[in-house]
């Protein structure tokens, strides 16, 4: 597989603190990886640094192009959509203002394509198309911000902590969404979580993050089965 995503030697801070420490790490096209890691240990700024909204070192290239010194929004528009922790929906919009905001610059007729192929991954914002998004549960809430990240036709999605907050039931659904988007719009997927059994489950590869630093990386199906993993996060 070609790397979509290809980071070497990633440092970041937060004014004097450094928080990344050097990070080397790459996403095949189509691939679904999960990024572990204690809280504090790097994952969140992990994504931050890809978009380019922390102050970072190193190299950073999506399909070949390297995105230091682009602006964020240029990010957005080269393909990556960005679905940071705590969901970030417009409350007082509808569901479907929401999901139009994400595919602002385009035609109405390619925007209803978007809408329907988004409606069929989740059913229940058709059916809630016309309520505010502030009014939707957690769970709901965060099918829509997966969902207007999808209207930017992305070919890399990095997903913040998505099942934080939500009942095991609504992350099992969630997760179960996930895996179609990736396997059928061919959307290549890294998601930062905690929930490291459900995660590993979905992903094709995975890396752990403590402290700053990478000290595990392989196929999921491995770093689950390793001793120290399913100590330190799958609890047996």
């Amino acid at each position: 597989m070609t790397a979509l995503l290809d980071v070497k030697d990633l440092r970041a801070y937060y004014g004097a603190v450094q928080a990344l420490h050097g990070l080397d790490f790459a996403l095949d096209q189509g691939s679904l990886t999960a990024l572990l890691g204690a809280n504090g240990a790097g994952k969140t700024t992990t994504l931050r640094a890809i978009c380019n909204m922390v102050r970072s070192t190193g190299s950073i290239e999506f399909d070949g192009a390297a995105l230091a010194g682009r602006a964020t929004e240029n990010i957005v528009r080269l393909g990556i959509a960005h679905v940071p922790q705590g969901r970030g929906t417009f409350a007082s919009l509808s569901v479907a203002e929401n999901l139009q905001l994400g595919a602002i610059s385009r035609r109405d007729r390619e925007i209803a394509a978007d809408l329907e192929r988004v409606y069929a991954h989740f059913p229940v914002l058709r059916q809630r198309h016309r309520q505010q998004a502030g009014t939707l549960s957690g769970g709901e809430q965060q099918m829509l911000a997966v969902a207007r990240a999808l209207m930017l036709r992305p070919r890399l999605m990095l997903l913040d902590e998505p099942s934080f907050g939500l009942a095991p039931l609504m992350v099992a659904e969630l997760f179960r969404i996930l895996g179609r988007i990736n396997r059928e719009d061919k959307v290549t997927i890294l998601v930062v979580e905690q929930n490291a059994e459900l995660a590993l489950a979905l992903a094709d590869q995975a890396y752990v993050i403590e402290t700053g630093r990478i000290v595990m990386a392989g196929a999921a199906a491995a770093i689950a089965a390793n001793p120290d993993v399913r100590k330190s996060y799958l609890g047996y």
